[in-house]
């Protein structure tokens, strides 16, 4: 249920806080950065899998200095203190379907207008809320994890299902280096099966949906990068041309130049091979731009 006021979403908020007990890393919370009063704008960011809330804190920074009132939730089963824990294997599709609802609910008595901006996990999230929720103005979809590249399409339900009932399997991110990982403090070291499981499930869905629903976001904008080798875009843009074929909003469809070096996470300042110099500029543009325009484009940076 949406929140009727900006009051009834700082209590719905502090109830969310509340979910990051003792065993939550205290980098890792949820963030919410506010100016005291419902602003003309809120934004809501959701963050990618093992990672936390701060990987989108920078750009929330530059955002809250704009005007607007930002709300980074932690989605759960992350930024637990034991960095090689197993707790993701209990994440679920729903779990992440009732949060992305209940940001856009808060989200409401935050701003007069709402942005939803999601990357990688995060991205499915934002894509369910585009395709479901009617009340925000622009969503942002950041390099979804719609399957690995090079996973036939045929084979992604499958795929899907299967590790979601083989037993639980620990990835490490980088099998040489481990623990000793660089990178993002409040990251794990690795991912879980199941846990990928549930992403793609919940990517499944909205690509089910967008076979026979139009979004019902006012404006989407898709943002991917030539050089992500994690992310395969093919189901990607058949959903975006799906979305196309049944509305008439704005979708805006960017793709970073391979050339430019811009890997998966986009967000993360912490990352060792992060170049935000160039990717939060184009990103703030595209964000305060999403309903600019009322046609579908590429575009590439040269």
């Amino acid at each position: 249920m949406q929140s009727e006021n900006y009051l009834e979403s700082v209590g719905r908020i502090d109830d969310l806080c509340q979910l990051d007990g003792e065993d939550v890393s205290p980098d890792g919370r949820t963030i919410f950065l506010s100016h005291g009063m419902k602003a003309p704008h809120a934004i809501v960011f959701f963050h990618g899998n093992t990672n936390s809330p701060r990987q989108f804190e920078a750009l929330g920074q530059i955002f809250y200095k704009k005007g607007y009132n930002v709300l980074i939730p932690r989605v759960s089963h992350h930024v637990l203190k034991d960095r090689m824990t197993r707790d993701l294997s209990r994440l679920t599709a729903l779990e992440m379907i009732k949060l992305s609802a209940l940001s856009v609910d808060i989200a409401q008595g935050l701003g007069a207008s709402v942005t939803v901006v999601g990357f990688s996990m995060g991205a499915n999230m934002a894509a369910w809320v585009a395709q479901n929720r009617g009340d925000v103005d622009k969503v942002v979809i950041i390099a979804p994890f719609w399957g690995w590249k090079g996973l036939p399409a045929f084979f992604f339900k499958p795929f899907f299902i299967c590790l979601s009932i083989l037993p639980n399997i620990f990835v490490w991110w980088d099998k040489k280096t481990k623990t000793a990982l660089t990178g993002p403090t409040s990251s794990y070291y690795g991912f879980s099966s199941r846990g990928v499981s549930q992403i793609m499930r919940l990517g499944w869905s909205v690509m089910k949906q967008a076979r026979s629903t139009a979004p019902k976001a006012r404006a989407i904008v898709v943002i991917t990068s030539g050089m992500d080798d994690s992310v395969d875009e093919n189901n990607l843009d058949k959903v975006v041309d799906q979305w196309r074929r049944h509305s008439s909003i704005t979708i805006t469809r960017f793709k970073f130049d391979k050339a430019m070096g811009i890997f998966h996470d986009m967000i993360d300042p912490q990352q060792p091979y992060q170049n935000t110099a160039v990717v939060y500029p184009k990103l703030i543009e595209l964000i305060e731009q999403a309903d600019s325009s009322s046609y579908f484009s590429v575009s590439l940076v040269q």
